[in-house]
This record gives C-alpha cells, structure tokens and sequence, in this order.
C-alpha cells in the first residue's frame, strides 16, 4: 500500500471510512483522557473528520496530518474558514488560530512540526494500515509525541473473509505495539452494525492508553 492508493481513493471518492457525523464513543470517552481547553491534540491520517469541530468545541488545539491535500481542502471547506497556507519545515499547512493541518507523509512529520503534543486520538490511523507498516506507525507515533495518552478505536475481524483498510487489529497486537510504554484500558467493544462491509461480523473496540511512567 502506497501513497498513491490513498490519493485514488479521494480521487474517486471512495471514502466510505469518511463519516458525516462525529464518532458516537467521542464525547463518551476522550473526557477520560483529562484534558481542558488550550491544550493539544494529534489526530494521525485525519482526512476530513468532523471530529476536528468536536475538539475545536472543547477550545483544544488541534494539529494533525493527512496525505491528501484534496482531503484538507475540504475539511476547512466543511468548517466553513479560510486556512492560511505556508510552509513549514518543508511540508505544507493549512491552520488557523485553532487548527493547524499538515499535508504529506506521515512518516516525514517530526516533532519539531508538532509542538507539544498533549493526547492523541487515533480513530482511523493504526487501522488503515497493513501490518507490516504498523509496527513502524506505532514507534514513530510515540517518538512524535513523547508518549503521550492516546484515545484508540480498533476493528476486529476474520480478515480472511474481508481485507482491508479497515484492518482488523486484535487486542494482543494494541499490547505488542503500545505494552512497552502505556497501561491499556479496556473502554469499549460493540458489534458493527451491519457487520464489516457487509461480508462477515466485526466488533469495535475503544481503549485508553496511557504512558506507564
């Protein structure tokens, strides 16, 4: 999986992972990660959520990055503003006074582009990527954000019968990927409605990691 399947799915508008309301488990359970207002949040491959209004409600900060550009256009689109466009440290954002988007490679951002990051909230992320480039989101996801707490949403599934994105992604890999470093909280797991697209039945899971040091 390359860039370039991404940039065809916004392309040709195959962004069933896109939803037009914000995530239901949101204000059920990032509350748990205690944070308050002027405070940072990550969102990792964040495409064009409505999540962001639901941060942005809250008075948080909010950076994030995404590699479609068309994506990004249109997530300020939805918020109806006007985003200043700049350079920064070689990649492109598009921010306001509250939000601050990058567009590119997830794994070109640094530390140095983000700041201080306060949590993370990873609903579409660690999912939309195959297993052999999870180990290597996962580190570079800590090495971003010193660890920071993060809010995960997961997806389980036979991954024989449907494959991916969204990937199925087990509870024992949360712990091979995070174990080392966060306390892994059970929040959540429900059926999906309607099963994973269609095909066979698939549970989602929410968990609150959080640094064990």
């Amino acid at each position: 999986m390359d860039a370039q399947f991404w940039h065809d799915k916004w392309q040709r508008r195959e962004i069933g992972f896109h939803r037009e309301q914000i995530n239901p488990y949101l204000p059920a359970y990032f509350p748990t990660l205690g944070l308050h207002a002027g405070q940072t949040v990550f969102l990792p491959l964040c495409g064009k959520t409505r999540d962001v209004s639901y941060f942005l409600q809250l008075g948080l900060q909010v950076v994030g990055v995404e590699l479609s550009e068309v994506a990004v256009q249109e997530l300020f689109a939805d918020l109806g503003v006007q985003p200043e466009i700049s350079d920064v440290l070689g990649m492109r954002c598009y921010q306001t006074t509250q939000l601050r988007i990058f567009v590119g490679d997830f794994f070109k951002l640094t530390a140095e582009h983000l700041g201080r990051i306060d949590a993370i909230y990873d609903r579409a992320a660690l999912v939309a990527l195959p297993l052999n480039m999870r180990q290597a989101y996962a580190k570079h996801l800590l090495d971003l954000s010193h660890n920071a707490p993060q809010l995960l949403i997961t997806y389980e599934y036979d991954q024989n019968v449907v494959d991916g994105p969204p990937f199925s992604i087990s509870r024992s890999e949360v712990q091979q990927h995070y174990g080392g470093v966060y306390a892994i909280e059970d929040l959540h797991t429900a059926e999906v409605e309607g099963g994973m697209k269609g095909k066979t039945s698939a549970t989602e899971s929410v968990y609150c990691l959080r640094s064990n040091e």
